[in-house]
């Protein structure tokens, strides 16, 4: 079964949802989500903040730290995770930041690097919401590193997801 197929059963499963914050990916893990039949039972949004002021504005990613470690960052991919999460108003956030190439890249985040974040939204008052942020390096062409990289972050949304099963507690 697609990696988005499982997301959303579990997702719809819990009655959860998810809105996406997309950089890199721009907008692909957000399609790949509704692809699916039923996504809107668990689907909110998608928003491609591509640029500095889009991050800025669309998502609260404070100036400072954008001039500082620049987009292709952990902070930034924090920052976007939680931003979608709380914009939207849904249990889960899922950002991506990150070079797709074929140019842009450096010695110290060469082409196919990425941020990914998972933010969770518990119940109020309970001191559980959290973000993880991961770094990977992905190969291939913009394309291929474009999909790999959304369904990576779609396996850490399920990772965090079956982490996080409240039945479990």
């Amino acid at each position: 079964m697609a990696i988005e197929e499982r997301v959303g059963e579990v997702l719809a499963d819990r009655g959860e949802y998810v809105a996406t914050a997309e950089s890199c990916t721009g907008g692909l893990i957000g399609s790949l989500i509704t692809d699916v039949p039923g996504s809107s039972d668990y689907f909110d949004r998608s928003m491609v903040t591509y640029t500095y002021d889009a991050k800025l504005e669309e998502l609260g990613v404070p100036r400072e730290i954008l001039d500082d470690v620049g987009a292709v960052s952990e902070p930034v991919a924090r920052q976007m995770a939680r931003g979608i999460r709380d914009g939207a108003g849904v249990t889960w956030g899922v950002a991506t930041t990150g070079i797709a190439g074929p140019t842009g890249g450096t010695d110290e985040k060469p082409v196919g690097t990425v941020y990914i974040g998972v933010a969770h939204a518990a119940d109020w008052g309970t001191g559980d919401s959290w973000c993880a942020v991961e770094r990977y390096v992905f190969d291939g062409s913009r394309t291929e590193i474009k999909r790999q990289i959304a369904e990576q972050a779609l396996e850490d949304l399920l990772d965090a997801a079956e982490r996080t099963d409240p039945r479990s507690e």
